[in-house]
């Protein structure tokens, strides 16, 4: 069954919104040029509220390493998804983790260069100039039709909602489908209906 992670958490009523309607994963946004971003302190009251069973992913652009780690520990994080411009050995830095390394795809797919980071996962989210994730757009889905090189677990983004969400996991069979800015009503705050729809539809098309 595919996974679900609902991104761009910044409140306890979306959080338990997500856990409620049977989420896998919550992601936490430490960029603080993010409309979404989350201080690393209200973070960590919403995620030492969180079941076990819930994953903790925060989510880094070009963050020193040490900044990751104080936050990862503070937070009690289970994953790192880096969605900037890291290179495959700052990735390698984070043994103690699984990282996702997130790709943002124009026109094609650069496998050679996916490939050279060897983390735990990669994510898959629309290219959009002046932003660097939670864009709303997605992607040609098609793009990553053939993927027989890549073993490592897909998280698919970029635009999801439940009216597309069957026809993405039908198109790239990823392990996770990652949601946030369609899912809102306004920067930042998650509207309830979508986000009930969007994994409900999820988890019974997956």
């Amino acid at each position: 069954m595919v996974k679900i992670k609902i991104c761009g958490i910044t409140n306890a009523e979306d959080a338990q919104a997500a856990v409620d309607v049977g989420c896998d994963a919550l992601g936490f946004m430490f960029y603080k040029k993010s409309p979404r971003y989350i201080s690393p302190d209200k973070a960590k009251e919403i995620a030492d509220q969180l079941p076990n069973r819930i994953i903790k992913i925060g989510v880094f652009v070009n963050a020193k390493e040490e900044q990751v780690r104080r936050i990862a520990k503070l937070c009690g994080l289970n994953m790192l998804q880096f969605h900037g411009n890291e290179s495959p050995e700052f990735c390698s830095k984070f043994k103690d983790f699984k990282v996702i390394k997130a790709f943002r795809i124009k026109d094609k797919v650069d496998l050679d260069k996916v490939l050279r980071y060897k983390t735990f996962a990669y994510l898959f989210d629309a290219f959009v100039k002046s932003k660097l994730g939670g864009t709303g757009r997605q992607f040609k889905w098609k793009l990553l039709t053939d993927k027989t090189n890549i073993k490592q677990p897909i998280f698919l983004s970029g635009g999801l909602n439940s009216g597309n969400v069957v026809r993405a996991i039908k198109t790239v069979h990823p392990e996770w489908v990652d949601a946030s800015s369609s899912l809102e009503k306004s920067p930042g705050k998650k509207d309830i209906v979508k986000l009930t729809n969007f994994v409900k539809t999820a988890k019974k098309t997956g």
